[in-house]
């Protein structure tokens, strides 16, 4: 299983507008083989990003997600706010999952190596 967090770095006078964009995204993620699930976070502190996390099964199926039409589709309206609701370029982290308290059956996810999308 694997993490992936996107912190984006939103301008306070864009939260509403960025949280609403989640609230009407298209879905099409629930719908790839090996996603589990897609938690928004919203930060407590000021200049703190938001982090869309996500979990997977494995390494593939999110690689498999981002170079499908799905993701393009799914991505198609988050372009929709202006650059400036953001300070600052997102940080995609990707984490290999080791130990989870609520799978104890889980076997952690193989080293994989550098994470490069591209």
């Amino acid at each position: 299983m694997i993490t992936v967090a996107n912190r984006i770095y939103v301008m306070q006078e864009f939260a509403d507008a960025f949280e609403q964009r989640f609230r009407e995204r298209a879905g099409l993620v629930d719908k790839m083989p090996g996603f589990i699930s897609n938690h928004v976070l919203r930060p407590v502190n000021e200049g703190d990003p938001y982090v869309v996390f996500t979990f997977w099964n494995s390494r593939q199926d999110f690689l498999n997600w981002v170079r499908s039409d799905e993701f393009v589709k799914g991505h198609a309206q988050s372009g929709t706010l202006p650059k400036e609701a953001f300070s600052q370029s997102n940080k995609l982290e990707l984490h290999e999952v080791v130990q989870d308290s609520t799978r104890r059956d889980l076997i952690p996810e193989p080293p994989g190596g550098p994470f490069n999308m591209h």
